[in-house]
């Protein structure tokens, strides 16, 4: 039952026809959250900042894009020299799409940590996935569209591998290009889409927040909610937390969207389309490195593919893989140890993608690959044999221990001021 209510006749009113008010006050203003959140818990709002950035920079930018072949590079350029603040709006879209794709990473890897997709959470951690698995098509289709040399290659390199799926693989790719080789229908295709997605990730967003709300928000501690006492209401707490992480993270973009523009981007995507000029080194965004060094590890096309997709799917089943009972890394000694090396592993994986494939860096990634599909399948064995730590009886008790014995509560707060007295 909600516990919204209000005096005010226009409000009511409206209220009584469509529950709005009561509905975001029982979901943002009342919304029971577990009172020990940290700021890790601040990149799920961040990612949601970042979805708006792009879809409004995005209708912006498409008011004077030019989706075609001959006049593509054209007007991305027109865009950033003619169009009033166009450079603005171009530059908070391509570096915004980096700074999602920074809030999500680290939103994953939080989750991975301390558990969130164990029961009955596995629904929320789908969605979540299925939201990374679309950004990335998005991320993938919008770099095309500027059509510089990097757009093209990266776009006919990419599309190609799905000529590896057995029998029906090269009836796809024709079907993906529009015609012989990667020209103006492929274009127009990778535009359509590229406006379409970001909706679709919008609603998948709003079923993701369903889950949550539905089964609550993990915690560090990872033990459930056992009361009202375990509990704050989200807004002032966890608004204002909010409201900072949103600050520190705004000058981080700030910074490259003012003083770095295009240090996350590529010199060669300043260069025209040329399908008769290959670049030396085709490299995708930043946030697509890790998975192009799996892709790139193994020899075979097919397995290559295969393992790369892999790398991706494989989180689906993460809930089943992880057998232990506890959730949170705190408890959890050597989960913690094979977490902290799994981030590592990922780390190098991004870096490798950025080299060129010779030398020590093919080693290198193999080794990488390896160790990536190793952590997963590690979980089972570890789940088995670890001797987690012994967990806190509830929230409120955890937090009023690790605050010195009631230093969190009125009381507390009250008693110290009478001691300073």
């Amino acid at each position: 039952m909600s516990g919204f209510q209000t005096n005010n006749a226009v409000i009511k009113w409206i209220e009584y026809r469509l529950p709005i008010f009561s509905y975001v006050n029982d979901h943002l203003v009342d919304y029971p959250t577990p009172k020990n959140l940290n700021y890790w818990w601040n990149f799920g709002s961040l990612a949601g900042v970042m979805l708006v950035v792009q879809i409004v920079t995005g209708i912006v930018l498409a008011m004077h894009y030019q989706p075609h072949a001959d006049l593509a590079f054209a007007s991305t350029e027109h865009i950033m020299r003619d169009v009033n603040y166009g450079w603005l709006m171009r530059y908070m879209h391509a570096n915004g799409g980096s700074m999602f794709f920074l809030a999500v990473y680290i939103h994953i890897f939080r989750g991975i940590y301390y558990g969130s997709y164990k029961a009955p959470r596995e629904i929320l951690w789908w969605m979540g996935i299925i939201i990374f698995i679309l950004m990335m098509a998005t991320a993938f289709m919008g770099y095309v569209l500027p059509w510089g040399q990097m757009s093209f290659w990266a776009a006919t390199v990419i599309t190609n591998l799905f000529s590896a799926v057995p029998i029906a693989g090269e009836a796809i790719v024709s079907w993906m290009w529009g015609g012989f080789s990667v020209d103006n229908p492929t274009l127009n295709r990778f535009y359509s889409l590229h406006y379409l997605l970001p909706f679709m990730i919008f609603a998948v967003v709003f079923i993701h927040l369903w889950a949550l709300h539905h089964r609550k928000s993990n915690n560090p501690l990872g033990i459930d909610i056992k009361g009202p006492q375990d509990t704050l209401p989200f807004h002032p707490y966890y608004t204002a937390k909010d409201l900072y992480g949103m600050g520190v993270f705004g000058v981080l973009f700030a910074f490259f969207l003012f003083f770095a523009p295009n240090y996350l981007g590529h010199p060669d995507n300043y260069i025209p389309a040329d399908p008769l000029v290959t670049p030396a080194h085709i490299v995708p965004e930043w946030y697509f490195l890790p998975f192009y060094a799996i892709l790139r590890a193994i020899p075979d096309k097919l397995l290559g593919v295969v393992a790369m997709f892999a790398s991706i799917l494989i989180l689906f089943v993460l809930p089943w893989l992880d057998t232990s009972k506890v959730r949170s890394a705190s408890f959890r000694p050597v989960y913690k140890l094979l977490f902290w090396a799994f981030l590592v592993d990922c780390i190098v994986l991004g870096y490798i993608g950025g080299q060129p494939v010779e030398g020590v860096f093919i080693v290198i990634g193999r080794l990488a690959t390896a160790l990536y599909f190793l952590f997963f399948l590690a979980l089972p064995l570890i789940g088995w044999f670890e001797k987690p730590k012994k967990l806190p009886e509830s929230i409120a008790k955890a937090v009023l221990k690790e605050d010195g014995g009631g230093g969190g509560t009125p009381e507390g707060a009250a008693a110290r001021a009478e001691d300073r007295g």
